[in-house]
């Protein structure tokens, strides 16, 4: 993976390691999930459930990656651009813009 200079630069790289769309579908499960455990602290007033935030959101993506895309995630070089990218695709599937 090479140096990017802006995340406008990185996203379509971003995108381009999530071509699979069993791997977009996990990713997207655990955006969701990350959102669970989120909300369930909110409600809860309890701050354990966010542990589970990270737990869930990289589960499901490294289970896309090693699977079915058989590549590496981005996280590991570029963990603050592959997490805007996560929540970029997740919008973007939402809206429709990226098949789900």
């Amino acid at each position: 993976m090479s140096r990017f200079d802006s995340f406008r630069e990185f996203y379509p790289f971003y995108l381009g390691e999530h071509e699979n769309l069993i791997s977009r579908r996990l990713h997207f499960i655990g955006s969701i999930g990350v959102l669970g455990f989120l909300a369930a602290a909110i409600f809860t007033r309890n701050a354990w459930w966010l542990l589970g935030m990270p737990l869930c959101g990289y589960a499901f993506a490294w289970v896309g990656h090693f699977f079915f895309e058989h590549n590496k995630p981005a996280t590991f070089k570029h963990p603050l651009y592959s997490l805007m990218g996560d929540w970029v695709m997740f919008k973007d599937i939402l809206v429709g813009k990226i098949k789900f």
